[in-house]
């Protein structure tokens, strides 16, 4: 699974449109911009409408001493249907 949903939902409204933000983990060997594609992607699949993606926090996993994961932490918003 190239992604984890840490759980935690925010909502706002903006427009008379609600919106709702989760907290994502995106994650890949080659890089920290693949972790991100690979959180948004599987997200896409899940949820419609994405808006905006921030990147939060980016980390590695170390194994015998070389990186084996990068990790990037992402708040992801979208609107919410009525």
């Amino acid at each position: 699974m190239p992604f984890k949903n840490l759980g935690r939902r925010l909502l706002f409204q903006r427009d008379n449109d609600m919106y709702s933000i989760i907290e994502i983990v995106g994650k890949d060997s080659m890089g920290w911009e693949y972790a991100v594609k690979n959180a948004i992607d599987e997200a896409s699949e899940n949820l419609r409408d994405l808006r905006i993606a921030h990147v939060k926090e980016l980390d590695v996993k170390i194994d015998d001493g070389k990186i084996s994961e990068y990790r990037a932490k992402i708040n992801l918003s979208f609107k919410d249907e009525k």
